[in-house]
């Protein structure tokens, strides 16, 4: 699976940290690389457009609250961007929602909560049935139906 992954400044840490702690992933990192001041919608734009375009499978994004990504990440076609605090919510975003793009907020989660919850939320498959009713609904919304 190839995740494309990026940050804004108060993301950096914790990117570094998932990409040295997941070796057997394939990253696209999109960037940022320093704790300078940047502009998170830039990079979760670039994460949102490699998933809605199907170059990436997935995307994980990181800012301070993680709010300010999703919001972004959810403006792009056939990207389903969740904020996720812990592995219950990260399972239920996969099993439910199909999310596609996990939001993480790197000023409220610690190193050892993050791993779990990425783990979770990469081995979780979409439960269909009822759920992908619902989907089919988000992507009529999406084409103006």
């Amino acid at each position: 699976m190839k995740i494309a992954i990026g940050n804004d400044h108060r993301g950096y840490q914790l990117k570094k940290l998932i990409l040295n702690s997941f070796k057997d992933i394939s990253f696209v990192d999109v960037g940022c690389n320093s704790e300078e001041r940047v502009d998170y919608p830039d990079f979760a734009a670039k994460v949102a457009k490699k998933v809605s375009e199907g170059e990436c499978e997935r995307g994980i994004l990181m800012c301070g609250s993680g709010v300010g990504m999703s919001i972004v990440a959810n403006k792009f076609l056939n990207v389903r961007a969740a904020l996720v605090w812990d592995t219950k919510i990260a399972q239920l975003t996969r099993l439910h929602n199909d999310s596609n793009v996990l939001c993480l907020a790197a000023d409220f989660i610690k190193d050892k909560k993050v791993f779990e919850i990425i783990k979770t939320w990469l081995k979780t498959s979409f439960e269909g049935g009822r759920h992908a009713v619902r989907l089919q609904k988000i992507k009529d919304i999406e084409n103006g139906q």
